[in-house]
């Protein structure tokens, strides 16, 4: 039986290191949304010793292009997007400080011994869920890469964001287990 474990950002080391695989987790705090296109001019930042736009230290980015606002809504529906895409630029990311990553699908093996080297977990967003994870953010705004549209950065802040522990801090793989779990 899983726990529900509530978080708030940025992220503590400590807290992190409490998790296991598929524990529910409740985020409150700010949570910065970014996909491939995104990252890949994070890493280039990083690469030429540049500025983040935004202190990534002890941080979530959330792997999702939403749509647009409806009116009176911070966001529209804001489904997570297929991790993988995201792998080749998450160990410099999480050298540099990010904590947690939202996202759905599982992540290479190198992500993963990155989470365990920097302490950082991998969350799982439900994907069907997407209208639902919605209300939970209650600001939305963009903050760099306007010209990106939906991929643009944006600081969200969200109270009670719903995700699962995928990948833990220990290296444990929630895909990986529910594969062996089922196989037997």
């Amino acid at each position: 039986m899983s726990t529900e474990i509530h978080l708030n950002t940025p992220l503590k080391t400590e807290d992190l290191e409490k998790l296991n695989v598929g524990d529910k987790v409740l985020i409150t705090g700010t949570v910065y949304t970014a996909r491939d296109a995104a990252h890949k001019r994070l890493v280039e930042l990083l690469d030429a010793g540049k500025e983040l736009p935004f202190d990534i230290r002890g941080q979530i980015i959330y792997y999702v292009g939403p749509a647009p606002a409806p009116p009176g809504k911070p966001i529209g529906s804001a489904g997570p997007t297929t991790s993988y895409r995201m792998d080749p630029y998450a160990p410099i990311l999480m050298d540099a400080g990010l904590k947690g990553m939202v996202g759905k699908g599982p992540r290479g093996q190198g992500v993963i011994d990155s989470m365990v080297k920097n302490k950082a977990v991998y969350f799982a967003a439900i994907g069907g869920a997407a209208v639902v994870i919605a209300q939970s953010v209650k600001e939305a705004k963009i903050i760099a890469y306007e010209e990106l549209g939906a991929e643009a950065i944006r600081e969200l802040k969200v109270v009670d964001f719903p995700v699962f522990v995928a990948n833990d801090t220990k290296g444990n793989d929630i895909y990986k287990i529910g594969v062996e779990k089922y196989a037997r």
